[in-house]
This record gives structure tokens, sequence and C-alpha cells, in this order.
């Protein structure tokens, strides 16, 4: 095996190179941003192709181009989570675009929490933001983790030397560096920036994915031609798994049934993505833009390949010594140490170029996202026109902030991962705690539901459930039994039905508490992330309308803040 090891100067260079190139294009892509319209929404005059290969980018993220080669490569892999981008994720676009996009542009809205504050109130609105923080940084702080695992395999030697002058662990500096940019191009320039820079950044991600499979065809016997055939008699392009296992993430009902309802969560009700729907100048280029990126799958199949090349190069050159222990310890590893040993130099940077650009896309949009929708519950009266200049300080002082919190949950999130076989899994699984609730809660609000009251409560145990559905043991137990006190002695303080409340608040802890018991099978399988959205948005559902109050008589505080007005909705 070639052992070209070390990141050279040159590779520096590159990596440097590529970074100054997209700040200063999309700093001047994104124009002047003079007020919270231009922040957030760019204006509404960003054209649907550059939204919709921001989807991608986003979508994509380190995870999927760092470790789906991985999911590929080890023993028994094969394309079956292509399952869930073919057919579940393309149906959640298909029906985002039709059903949610002509929703969000009826009105005044900056998020689709916004929605639900104009229909169920103000509380419900902080609800469902609050849920969206938690789950954003969940999901965003694994693939940021992620990312940096990659960039302490290729620059083991740097990070290694930096930690003997300064004495930080090389994960915390990993994390510093792509935090460190991704604030600054979310501060520099708002969603606008955002999203110029993500669709440079998915042109990274096809340059990078192309190279490395060049690498590998010129390495093989029989090139990837071969490896596809040895794939082919391995099994390891198998698609369709039929199998009913609730605990197996990859099967045709998990992808048709949990992804495409997940999928409408992750595409149209998590302000991740749907920020960017609001961008486009009409709900018709929104629709575009949503349903033009399912395009990605076809980058995604790209990746999955790349796990083709790399498990027929490690069959034709075996691995030992520590390479192998490090896969043996954690196989997401195995891309970035073929492009540590294998790649030449040049490609190496173009490479490790990809997996920071995937890693920014996917913090700076969050980072964008939640700075939004803070804003909109600190500052729900003010006058964006008004006060335009001083909520613009606001939102990049939140930016800077969120930024600081990502990079502590960033840190944390290494004790979370060891519960994960793959790091794939464990981004994906982040986002499912509280995606259920904000479905439902975007649902309610599109059926003409005009009191969240009992939402309010309801989305939390929707939480609880999910959670004691995936971790078990006595710590998960007394946590849920403690938030479950805590949402019952609030609702013991509103005169209006306070024992109906309390009653069903103590069915849905108790439900979460017995979850927690065991898990779905003997051997100690847990639920699959795809239906972490499905189960959590029927409890959020049915239960918000249990714990409505008897004497509805009185409406719920409504309260949307103020946005920039809308254009056409055709």
């Amino acid at each position: 095996m070639a052992d070209i090891g070390s990141f050279s100067w040159i590779d520096g260079v590159v990596v440097f190179a590529f970074l100054a190139l997209v700040t200063i294009a999309g700093r001047i892509l994104s124009g002047r941003q003079e007020d919270l319209g231009d922040f957030f929404l760019g204006g509404r005059r960003l054209p649907w192709w550059a939204v919709s290969a921001s989807i991608i980018a986003t979508e994509i993220s380190a995870v999927t181009y760092i470790s789906l080669p991985s999911i590929v490569f080890r023993e028994g892999g094969d394309f079956s989570y292509l399952q869930i981008a073919l057919f579940g994720y393309v149906i959640s676009r298909i029906l985002v675009g039709f059903l949610l996009v002509p929703a969000y542009y009826s009105g005044e809205l900056l998020s689709p929490y916004d929605l639900v504050g104009k229909r169920l109130g103000e509380p419900a609105r902080r609800v469902t933001t609050g849920l969206f923080s938690l789950g954003g940084v969940l999901a965003q702080s694994a693939r940021v983790y992620l990312t940096a695992i990659v960039l302490h395999v290729l620059l083991a030697a740097e990070l290694e030397w930096f930690e003997e002058v300064t004495g930080l662990p090389p994960l915390w500096v990993a994390v510093a560096v792509i935090v460190v940019v991704a604030v600054f191009w979310t501060w520099m320039g708002g969603v606008a920036t955002v999203i110029w820079t993500d669709a440079m950044l998915f042109l990274s991600f096809v340059f990078g994915a192309l190279a490395t499979l060049w690498v590998l065809g010129t390495q093989l016997d029989g090139g990837v031609g071969g490896a596809l055939d040895a794939a082919w008699s391995a099994g390891k392009l198998s698609l369709l798994d039929l199998s009913f296992d609730p605990t197996e993430p990859y099967t045709l009902w998990a992808a048709l049934l949990g992804a495409s309802i997940g999928g409408i969560g992750a595409f149209g009700t998590d302000q991740l993505v749907a920020q960017r729907l609001f961008c486009c100048a009409s709900a018709g280029d929104a629709r575009r833009a949503i349903i033009g990126s399912s395009l990605g799958v076809l980058l995604t199949m790209l990746v999955m390949v790349v796990g083709v090349g790399l498990w027929a190069y490690y069959q034709q050159f075996p691995m030992s010594g520590p390479a192998a222990d490090l896969i043996a310890e954690r196989p997401d590893r195995i891309l970035p140490l073929f492009v540590r040993e294998v790649m030449p130099i040049g490609l190496k940077g173009l490479v490790v170029a990809g997996a920071l650009a995937a890693a920014i896309s996917s913090l700076d949009s969050i980072l964008s996202a939640l700075s939004q929708t803070t804003l909109s519950v600190l500052k729900p009266n003010a006058d964006l026109h008004r006060d335009g200049a001083a909520l613009l300080r606001w939102s990049r002082g939140l930016v800077v902030g969120w930024g600081l919190v990502m990079g502590l949950a960033s840190v944390l999130m290494e004790s979370v991962a060891q519960r994960y076989a793959a790091l794939l899994g464990l981004a994906l699984a982040m986002a499912g705690f509280t995606g259920g609730a904000l479905l439902a809660g975007v649902v309610l609000a599109l059926r003409g539901e005009r009191d969240g009251r009992g939402f309010v409560f309801s989305a939390p145990l929707s939480v609880l459930v999910v959670y004691g559905l995936v971790w078990h043991g006595p710590l998960p137990r007394m946590a849920i039994l403690t938030v479950g006190a805590v949402l019952a002695g609030l609702a013991m303080l509103e005169p209006s039905s306070r024992i109906k409340r309390f009653a069903f608040i103590v069915m849905g802890t108790a439900l979460a508490w017995g979850c927690s018991l065991r898990a779905v099978t003997p051997q100690g399988a847990v639920l699959a992330w795809p239906w972490y959205v499905p189960i959590g948005a029927l409890v959020a559902y049915c239960w918000s309308f249990w714990l409505r109050p008897w004497d509805r008589g009185t409406a719920p505080e409504r309260v949307v803040a103020d946005a920039v007005p809308t254009r056409s909705a055709g």
C-alpha cells in the first residue's frame, strides 16, 4: 500500500485557498445586509436552483460524505441505506412541496413556528422553537463531532504537535476550526451567504467524491468496474430489505413509512431546511427548490460507490497494525484513513476541503436558523423596519452565542457516540427525538386547530416517549419521571381542567417510563431511528386533544412576529 502519510503544505494551501475563495464569493453574491429581511430571507430574491443546491449540501453533510462509505465498506454492508434516500426522502419532498409550501407563502412568516404561533398561540411557538433548538443542537453537533474525528485522522501529526504546544486536545482544536469558519460565514451575510456558500460547497462534495473514486480506480485491479462486479458477487449491491424488524433502520418499510413521514419533518417543519424555502421569490420557486433537491440522491449513490471502492481496495491490500486497530474501533474512519495513506498530494487537500465543507454547510445553516427562531421568541413584537439595525445586531450576536453552544455540544457528543455502531445513525437519530413534536405542531396549525394549550404539554411528552424507547436504565427513567413531574406541576397552575390535564400527563409519563424499562428485543436492540418521528408525531398529536382544557371559551394568546411582506404565492 502506498504510504504518502502526512498532510503536506501543498494540501494546506489547497484547503486554505478553497475556503478563502468560497468566503469571498459568498460575500459578493450575498450582497449588503440592511435588515432582517436580508439577513434571514435573503430579501426573498434567491434563485430556486441555488436554494435547491443548498438543501442538498445541508442534507448530505459530513455524516453522509464520510460515514456512508463505511456503511457499505463494513462486514455485511450493502446499498440498503439507499432505500431511505430513494424512496422515503423523495416522497417527503414532494409532499412538502405541495402541502406545506403553499401554507408558508400564504402569510407573513419567517419559519414554520411562526405559523404555529399564529394558529395555536404564542406558548405553542415557544415550545416548537425550544424543541427545534434542542434537536438542532443534538443533530448538528453530531455532524461536527464526526468531522472533527475525520480531521484528527487526516491531520494527526499536526494536531498532536498543536496539543504539545498549547495543551488543547486535538478534538477541541478540530471542533473550534469548524465552528469559527461557520460562525464567520453566517455572521458575515446571513442566510444569503449560507445559501450561496452551500451551493459552492455542494460542488466540492462532488469533486471530492469523484477524485477519491478516480484514485481508487487507478489502484484497483480491474478498476472501479471490477470493484462493482466483485461487490455484486458479494451481495454488497443489494438494495431492497423486506424485513419487518423495527430495530433495523434500512428496510423498505422503514423507508416508505418511517422515513417518508420523518422526511416531511426534516424538509418541511425543521427550520434547518425550511428556512431556505422562505427565501424564494414565490411558492412555485420554493416548490421547485425542494422537489429539485431530490437529485441529491445521485450524490448519495456516488458516495456509496466510493464505499464499494474502499471495500475492494482493502480486499486487495488488507490493512494491519495501527490502521486495522483504528478501523476496528470505529469503521467510520475508513475514508479518512484511505485519504491519508493513499491519496496523492493536492487531491488529499481537495478531499479534506470537501469534508470541511460538508460540516460547515450544515453548521452555518443551523446557526442561521437558531438565530432567527430565537430572535422571534425574544423579540416577538419588534418592528422590523423601525428596529432593523438593532435587530440585525441581535441576530449576529445570537449567531456567535449559538456557535459557542454548538462547539461545547460537539465535544460532549463523544460520550453519546459510543451507543451507535455508525455515526450516520447517530446524526440521523438525534433530530428524531424532537422532530415528531415539530411535525405534529405544524399539522395541528394547518388543520385549523385554534387552541394550542394541549400541544404545549403534549409536545414534551412525545419527546419523553421517544427517549424512553431508545434509552434504558435507571438514569433515563429518573429523567423521565423528573420532566413528567415538572409538566404535571405546570398543568396544575392553570385553573381550567387541571385534574384532567394532570391525569393525562401522568398517563403519558407512565407510557414513556414503561418504554424505558426494556429494549425492543431481548438482545437489547432499540427502535431504529426512522420510526422516531412518526411515533413522536402520533403521541404529540393525540395527546394534544386529550390535554386541551374543557373550558375553551377564552382563546389563547396569538402573536406572530413581523416579517417582510411576502411575494406572489404563485
